[in-house]
């Protein structure tokens, strides 16, 4: 299924500047008293821990959220996981509209997935975002932007939402606690619960034989096979082993794992990638098999996968 253009297609090359937002607009007042140009992403986060970001995997999503602009703003923000400055522009798009509270809400989509929805909008590359509202797109930027500028093109967005007369008043994403388990998810974590690795394994592969596509079925996996790896070892036991010898396969894993649980993600991803360079060429599979499990533990957007995944395709080719 395709995604049809959105209303007043946008140019093919938009500018990455707020000329594309009415100039009528810039002097009205901020919509609902949120002043978003003082926000950061601490300011953010202490004011409120909730989210008005959602993602859009699906053409069925896209038309949703495009449709939700009768209701007040909707920024839809494009990105690629192998994109820092995309992810990072999508971060700061993030906290302001949080600091809105329900004023507009973000539309964040991969373009890897959903690559129609940048052909939609005529861009052609990440970082970019769009503004939709009343079914009207607004370009406000392709490419990296500053804060300052990201923060008025956003209140320009908010300025101009009031003209349309749109009320917002968007509902915040549900929270973890509030989103509710399927099943066999909640099965695994009550077997982590207990310790029972296998049976935590069991109900998460379960889910992936009834989806394939179950996403967090499968970082679950990933992070009980950590968790059990690391059960039974002693930190200072395996340093010491890869110490005394830098190939030593097993002690690598076992440092990365431990890292990884100890929040060092960067010194377990530089670990496994000097251990892959050196390696003979039969071992590189394994070390190649557990830096992507690694990965999926960690979370393929995260800024530092990203970073090691490009590294470790350097090495590879």
């Amino acid at each position: 299924m395709t995604i049809p253009p959105t209303p007043n297609q946008l140019p093919t090359n938009p500018q990455s500047s707020a000329e594309q937002i009415p100039a009528s607009v810039r002097s009205a007042p901020v919509l609902g008293g949120h002043d978003i140009s003082t926000s950061t992403p601490t300011a953010a986060q202490s004011n409120s821990a909730k989210s008005w970001r959602f993602d859009v995997a699906t053409p069925e999503d896209f038309q949703k959220y495009v449709q939700l602009s009768t209701q007040g703003a909707v920024i839809f923000g494009l990105y690629a996981p192998h994109s820092p400055a995309s992810l990072e522009m999508l971060d700061a798009v993030e906290n302001l509209v949080n600091a809105a509270e329900g004023a507009m809400l973000l539309a964040a989509v991969d373009i890897t997935k959903l690559p129609e929805a940048a052909q939609a909008f005529g861009m052609d590359g990440v970082p970019a975002s769009v503004a939709v509202i009343a079914g009207r797109p607004a370009p406000l930027y392709n490419g990296q932007i500053s804060p300052q500028d990201l923060s008025e093109m956003l209140k320009q967005v908010l300025q101009l939402a009031v003209q349309y007369q749109l009320p917002g008043g968007f509902e915040p994403a549900p929270s973890e606690e509030e989103k509710t388990l399927p099943p066999l998810h909640a099965k695994a974590l009550q077997a982590l619960d207990e310790r029972d690795y296998e049976g935590a394994r069991a109900a998460y592969r379960e889910a992936l034989t009834e989806n394939p596509g179950d996403h967090d079925a499968k970082v679950g996996l990933a992070q009980v096979d950590l968790l059990a790896r690391v059960a039974d070892l002693d930190l200072a036991q395996e340093r010491e082993a890869a110490a005394s010898d830098a190939l030593n396969i097993e002690a690598a894993f076992n440092v990365a794992d431990l890292d990884v649980i100890g929040g060092h993600v960067e010194d377990a991803y530089a670990r496994l990638l000097r251990l892959f360079k050196s390696v003979s060429p039969e071992d590189k599979t394994r070390v190649r098999e557990r830096l992507v499990q690694l990965f999926d533990v960690v979370g393929a957007t995260d800024p530092r996968t990203v970073k090691a995944r490009a590294e470790l395709t350097t090495a590879i080719f």
